[in-house]
C-alpha cells in the first residue's frame, strides 16, 4: 500500500470516528449501535491495513464487505460495484433481451432456483425449482448476490451459459448449458376437468397460473366468466411454481376472488404504509375456490393465495409457499456502484410478513419426487415443452377435488363453523 493510499485510508478512518463522536458530543443516544457499528468497522479496517500478512487490496476488501451487508439484509437486497453496475446498464442499453427463465434467491449461502417459467430456456435444461447453483458461467455463487447472478446469466440471445447445479438426488454437481432466449409470454391454462380426472368432478374449472405479469388480471377476468358459462360451478386455482409477475398483478388478481375485506398491506420504514381492500363490484368468480401452492409459489402468487385464504374465501392445498413478496428500489452511489434495497414487505390480511411467515397451507400435501423428471431424462424436455395438464395422479390436484367435492356442512354445527363454511363455500349458504 504506498503512501498516498495510506493517508487517504487514515483519513476517512479519522472523518468515521470524529463524526461517531461528535454524535454521542450531540446526545445521539438511541443511535448508539450504530455509531458502535462504524466504529467497529473502521477499526477493522485499520487492523487489516497494519497488521494482514500482506498488503491487502482495500477496493476489493469494501467491495466484498458490502457485499456481505446487503445480503445479510433479506435475499433480494444486493449490492453491485461500479463494474457490475457498468455491465448491468450496458446489457440494458444493447437491449439485450437473452435470459433463461428462472426465478432466484439465496439460500443456504448459495444462489437458488425458485421457480422456472414453462416452456423456458431454464426449463428445457432441465432446472426446476429447489436446484442449487453452485457456479454460474465458472464462477462460485457462494460470495455472489442474485443481482450480480442474474447480470450473469442474461445476455445475446442464441448464446449459452453453463451453470454447475447440485440437488438431493446428486452426490456431485452436474454442469449444464443453458442457451440464452428471449422469453415467451407465459399462457394460462384454463378449462374444465374432464371426467376421467375425478369420478365426481363436472362442474370444477381448473385453471393454472405461472406468471402474474401485466394483464394477466383482466385476461382471468374473462376466462372465469366464460368457464362459469360453460357450467362451471367450483374452481382449483393452480399457483405452484408462480414466481413471476408484478405484486400490484398479485392485488388486482384477488379482487377478483374477494367480494369484501383486506386483501393485505405494504409496510417499509420510508414507504407509507399501504392496505388494500376488496371491492366487490371487481369479484367476479363467487363459487367455492381452492388455491394450489408449493415451495416454488413466491412474490405476487403469495399475496393473491393470502389474500384468498385470509378472508376464508377458500383452502389453500399443497406445500408452504417460498416467502418472497416485497418491494425493492435500485439506488445509485456516488462512485458509481448502486445497491438494490429492499423498501417495504407485504403482509397477509392476518397481519403476518409473507417474506418472513409466506403462506401455509390448510392442508398439506408434499408432491412426490417422481413428479418431476431429472434433467438428464431424456423425454424430459419434450414434456416440458407441452402446457402441464391436470392429473388425477397429482396428490395435491387430488386433495383439491376431494375438497371441493366434500359435503359443505354437517347436519349440526355451531353459528362460527356454520358461518366459515358458508364463505369458504358460498352455495351452502
Amino acid at each position: 500500500m504506498n503512501r498516498v493510499t495510506k493517508a487517504i485510508v487514515l483519513s476517512l478512518s479519522i472523518l468515521v470516528l470524529g463524526y461517531v463522536s461528535l454524535g454521542y458530543v450531540l446526545g445521539r443516544t438511541n443511535e448508539d449501535h450504530t455509531y458502535r457499528a462504524v466504529s467497529v468497522f473502521t477499526e477493522v479496517l485499520q487492523h487489516i491495513q497494519q497488521d494482514y500478512v500482506e498488503e491487502p487490496n482495500l477496493q476489493l476488501v469494501t467491495s466484498g464487505a458490502l457485499h456481505g451487508l446487503l445480503e445479510s439484509l433479506d435475499p433480494r437486497s444486493s449490492y453491485m460495484s461500479p463494474r457490475e453496475y457498468a455491465e448491468y446498464k450496458q446489457k440494458i442499453e444493447r437491449g439485450a433481451k437473452g435470459e433463461i427463465g428462472a426465478a432466484l434467491s439465496k439460500r443456504f449461502g448459495y444462489i437458488t432456483v425458485v421457480a422456472v417459467l414453462p416452456d423456458s430456456p431454464a426449463e428445457k435444461a432441465g432446472l426446476r425449482s429447489g436446484d442449487i447453483l453452485e457456479a454460474i458461467a465458472k464462477f462460485t455463487t457462494r460470495e455472489m448476490s442474485i443481482g450480480q447472478a442474474q447480470n450473469l446469466l442474461s445476455g445475446e440471445v442464441g448464446t449459452a451459459v453453463i451453470v454447475s447445479v447440485v440437488r438431493r438426488a446428486r452426490a456431485e454437481p452436474q454442469d449444464v448449458d443453458i442457451v440464452r432466449a428471449e422469453l415467451p409470454a407465459a399462457k394460462m391454462q384454463a378449462n374444465l376437468l374432464a371426467d376421467s380426472d375425478a369420478p365426481a368432478a363436472a362442474g370444477i374449472a381448473y385453471v393454472r397460473i405461472s406468471s402474474l405479469s401485466a394483464g394477466r388480471a383482466d385476461e382471468l377476468r374473462t376466462k372465469l366468466q366464460q368457464l362459469e358459462k360453460q357450467g362451471a360451478k367450483k374452481l382449483i386455482l393452480d399457483l405452484r411454481d408462480c414466481a413471476f409477475g408484478t405484486n400490484a398483478e398479485g392485488i388486482a388478481t384477488a379482487r377478483l376472488f374477494v367480494a369484501s375485506g383486506t386483501l393485505g398491506s405494504l409496510r417499509g420504514q420510508t414507504v407509507p404504509a399501504q392496505s388494500f381492500v376488496a371491492e366487490s363490484a371487481k369479484a367476479v368468480w363467487k363459487q367455492p375456490v381452492t388455491v394450489l401452492i408449493s415451495n416454488g409459489t413466491s412474490g405476487a402468487a403469495e399475496i393473491l393465495a393470502a389474500a384468498i385464504a385470509g378472508n376464508q374465501r377458500g383452502e389453500t392445498v399443497g406445500e408452504r409457499t417460498f416467502g418472497s413478496a416485497s418491494e425493492q428500489n435500485l439506488l445509485l452511489l456516488e462512485d458509481g456502484a448502486a445497491i438494490n434495497l429492499t423498501v417495504a414487505n407485504y403482509y397477509r390480511p392476518d397481519g403476518k410478513s409473507i417474506p418472513e411467515e409466506g403462506v401455509a397451507p390448510g392442508a398439506e400435501v408434499r408432491r412426490a419426487a417422481a413428479e418431476v423428471p431429472e434433467p438428464d431424462d431424456e423425454e424430459a424436455p419434450a414434456a416440458a415443452a407441452a402446457e402441464p395438464a391436470p392429473s388425477k395422479e397429482d396428490a395435491v390436484l387430488k386433495k383439491a377435488i376431494e375438497i371441493l367435492l366434500a359435503p359443505t356442512l354437517p347436519a349440526k354445527t355451531d353459528k362460527k363453523t356454520a358461518s366459515l363454511k358458508s364463505r369458504v363455500y358460498p352455495e351452502a349458504s
